[in-house]
């Protein structure tokens, strides 16, 4: 029997890296997965990528719109029956520079995505899941979630504020039977980290990925197929009595 059988899930930010990759893992496992991002043109190429034709729908949702997040839940309800997953996975790295020279729309921007955008997944999944008797809510939030940088200070402080909602979410939310944890990736090797090398050393960002890795103890960066099998793990009911939880892969970065 396969670890997600009779699941359904919704990811959001499902066209990047570790959205794509978790959607096929989960598909693989048995669920049926509704995919949200912003764009319709690359839902419709994830999805012709992933395959799964019955068991995957897509909906196009901006993560800060209230009204869009309620929709894409209520859409994953009509098409499925119900939801008893939510990997709230949409992000935004934003620009990198001194925190003095942000402006406020720079700054705001980050936080509507990564914080507001989570509480919003999250807020409309709870009923749904209390009408099936329980679920798994899973955010991404990052290694700078638990530790500072510099010339990052939205992106630290957004990732900071997921973890600390996913605890009080998962304090509110055990009684119902719904698990809330977080993510929390290192360096991993996507679309985003080629945008944080290139702000960070836009004359050498081959440099800057070299000196990244080689402050990670394991000398290399995450892989998003690696992302996605902890979020499995997050998703099936082996984490039975796992909640509150912000979960380090980071090759060994924040152990030190």
């Amino acid at each position: 029997m396969a670890r997600l059988d009779g699941k359904v899930a919704i990811i959001t930010g499902a066209t990047g890296g570790i959205g794509e990759a978790t959607t096929q893992l989960f598909l693989s496992e048995g669920a049926k997965v509704m995919l949200v991002g912003r764009s319709s043109d690359k839902l419709n190429a994830s999805l012709e990528r992933v395959g799964h034709a019955d068991s995957v729908a897509h909906f196009v949702a901006d993560a800060t719109d209230e009204t869009a997040a309620s929709e894409a839940v209520a859409a994953t309800v009509e098409t499925f029956g119900g939801v008893d997953i939510l990997f709230a996975n949409a992000g935004t790295e934003g620009v990198a520079k001194p925190l003095q020279e942000l402006t406020f729309a720079e700054f705001n921007e980050v936080l509507q995505t990564n914080v507001v955008g989570v509480w919003l997944s999250v807020k409309h999944c709870v009923e749904p899941m209390r009408k099936r008797g329980g679920g798994s809510i899973i955010a991404t939030a990052s290694r700078v979630g638990l530790v500072g940088i510099p010339n990052a200070s939205s992106y630290v402080a957004s990732k900071h504020a997921v973890c600390g909602f996913v605890k009080t979410a998962a304090l509110e939310l055990a009684e119902a039977g719904i698990r809330v944890n977080a993510l929390a990736p290192g360096p991993i090797d996507n679309r985003m980290m080629k945008s944080v090398e290139e702000q960070m050393s836009p004359d050498d960002p081959g440099a800057m990925r070299d000196f990244i890795k080689e402050s990670i103890p394991m000398k290399r960066y995450g892989t998003s197929a690696e992302v996605a099998r902890l979020a499995l793990f997050l998703a099936s009911d082996e984490s039975s009595f796992t909640t509150g939880a912000v979960y380090s892969l980071d090759g060994g970065a924040s152990a030190g």
